[in-house]
Formats: C-alpha cells, structure tokens, sequence
C-alpha cells in the first residue's frame, strides 16, 4: 500500500482514495454525518494555567459531541524558557520538563488530539524574552520526538490514524520526510490537513541571535520548510479531489495576516506569501469551502481574509479574490474568558460550517472558576 501510495504521490502530488478513507464509513450517507471538533491554541501560557489545565480538558471531555481536538500552536509564552533541548548540562534558564507536561495533558482528552507546533516552542527559544533557552533546530527536533513520537498517530486517549507527510511524500523531495507533524485526514467528506507554519517572526525569517545565530542553517530550515508546505497543500486538495470531498480545512499556527507584524517594527508577513498564493489559486480551482484554522493573535477573530483583494487583509498578499475561505482565529489562553472553538461540521447542509466560543474560565490570568 505504502508504495501505491509514494507513486500517486509522485503523480501529481495527489493521494489514492484508500490513504483518506475513514475505516468508521459506510457509504455515503454515513459519511456526511455531522461532527463536532474542539479547536484552541496558545494555552497554556502560564503555570497557573497548567496548573488548571484540567478545566479545558474537562470542559471538552463533558461535550458528548465532540470527536477530535485540534491545538493550533504555541504551547507556552513567549516569555517561557524553552527547554535547552540537546544541550548537557541544560541551560540554567531552561524549562525541561514544560513539553513533558504538555505532553501529560493532551493525553487526559478522551478524543484523539491533533497538534500543530507554534513559534514559541521552537522558532524563538533564540530570544532573549524566552531567555535564549535553545537552540531553534534543537527544539524542533525535540517537539517531534515527544509529540510526534509515533508517526501517524495522534495524541488523546482515544488514538486516530492520520496520514503523516514523513509517510507520504514525493521522492524527488526527500527533506520532506522530515515533517512528521503535517498530517492530513477525511471525515465526514471534509479532508482536514495541519502545516507547521510559525507566527511571530514572518515565518522563521526573523534572524536567529546570540550563541544560535546560524544564517546557513535558518536559510535551509525556512526553505525546506516552506516548500514542504506548499507541496503538502498541494496535495491536500489533490486528495479532496479525488474524494469528492465536499470542504477542506486546514489549521496552523501562524496569523498569516497579523495587522501587527505589517506595522512600524514588526517582523512582516511577505515570507508566507507563497503559501498564501498557492492557497488561493487552489481555493478557487476547487470552488467549495475552505476553512483556515490559525492562533497566535490570541483574540477570537473570523473572516474571509482574501474575498476583497482591495481590503485591509486582501492587500497583504496580493492574490485573487478567494470569497469561499473563510479563516478563524481561535482565542488565546492570556484573553478572557478562557474560550475554546466548538467547530461543527454538517456536510448535508449548504452552510456546513458553524461554531461558537465555550467558556472554560472567567478569567485565565487570575482566576479560574
């Protein structure tokens, strides 16, 4: 199977049939079934909030129609120590033991959990404000060795199989086999992929400083990174296509049209505008609803960034108007109340798409109740 796969992979970038089908599927009419998917990111960024992470977890576990988790990202502050990863002795400054603990929690939801990492847990541990607790590449490996330890598989109790680009990925490409946390999977005639696209520093373009400075290896990592994406996406809707399927969503972690990063001294967006392109040439062609899933602003926010080229966001990256994707920015954990995105899904329906922000804490700075 792996090898009919690698060749449909080749041809075209699309993947056969048989890589997306839900083995919980029946036919048609059960595969349109609705679903219910929590989504959130940025959390937790404090010890407090770690310390009450059983209020989200619980919150999401009571919800009988909820089946899948999606944490877009970012896993502690940008003020938090990374963890010193691949470095004896640790840093002094370091949090070693942080991602375990994430780790920990993710593993108390009943669902299967999808994680898609943020800047804070590998891009930026160079800062100073994270305490140039590690090195970038260090980090990264560091996340995919513990969160991403069995290609293919999610988190959460309740395991889900999910189709790995570290599995599935062109040949003539090998680097990307490297991207074990860009997964992809069908339910309900919706194909759902996750990118590792970072916020924060224009997509890992910010350059790495003090003893981590490495343009070389910056250079590399943004480059196989990026193409990696594109190829990744290319072949998410390659399998929607095949499959019929009647939605994509895709979630990341980057706010890929931050108001703040294109104002005096921010970091810029132009480095994710190749992404952004090939997202809305492939958003047209396919001509059905595409919902984007993103964090790091930290303030709920939805809307359909690319429908009017001339607007504020449509200006950002210069592509054509794309009127059916929709993108929503799910709450951060520093911004109250404490929310989690109850997403649903119904296929049947002509506007399958819904959702809305349940409250888990009044207050997730100071005071959870």
């Amino acid at each position: 199977m792996k090898s009919i796969i690698a060749a449909a992979c080749v041809a075209g970038l699309t993947i056969a049939s048989p890589l997306l089908a839900d083995e919980s599927n029946h036919g048609d009419s059960e595969a349109a079934r609705p679903l219910t998917i929590a989504v959130f990111g940025d959390w937790p960024y404090s010890q407090y909030l770690l310390d009450n992470a059983h209020l989200l977890v619980n919150s999401v576990n009571a919800d009988p129609s909820v089946s899948l988790v999606i944490h877009v990202g970012d896993i502690h502050s940008g003020s938090m120590p990374c963890t010193s990863a691949g470095r004896l002795p640790a840093l002094a400054s370091a949090n070693p033991g942080w991602n375990q603990s994430i780790y920990y929690q993710f593993q108390q939801f009943d669902d299967p959990v999808v994680y898609s990492p943020g800047d804070n847990e590998w891009t930026d541990c160079h800062k100073s404000k994270q305490s140039s607790s590690g090195d970038p590449l260090k980090e990264l490996a560091s996340v995919r060795t513990l969160f991403f330890a069995k290609p293919g598989t999610t988190l959460g109790r309740r395991e889900k199989h999910v189709w790995s680009q570290s599995e599935f990925f062109d040949p003539a490409y090998p680097t990307d086999s490297q991207f074990v946390e860009n997964v992809m999977w069908q339910d309900s005639k919706v194909v759902f992929a996750t990118f590792n696209m970072p916020g924060g520093s224009n997509n890992d373009t910010a350059p790495w400083t003090g003893i981590f400075a490495n343009p070389a290896a910056q250079a590399q990592e943004v480059s196989e990174r990026t193409g990696a994406n594109i190829r990744w996406l290319q072949a998410t809707f390659a399998a929607a296509g095949e499959e019929h399927a009647r939605a994509i969503v895709i979630a990341l972690q980057a706010n890929m049209w931050d108001p703040e990063a294109t104002a005096a001294g921010g970091a810029g967006l132009d480095k994710y505008t190749s992404f952004v392109t090939k997202l809305a040439d492939l958003s047209v062609q396919f001509g059905k609803p595409v919902l984007l899933l993103n964090g790091d602003s930290h303030v709920y926010l939805s809307d359909k960034p690319l429908a009017d080229p001339t607007s504020v966001t449509g200006v950002i990256h210069h592509t054509q108007a794309v009127p059916n994707l929709t993108r929503i920015v799910v709450q951060g954990s520093t911004t109250a109340p404490g929310e989690w995105l109850k997403l649903s899904i119904d296929p049947r329906k002509p506007g399958m798409f819904s959702w809305e922000n349940v409250v888990y804490c009044s207050n997730p700075a100071t005071v959870c109740q």
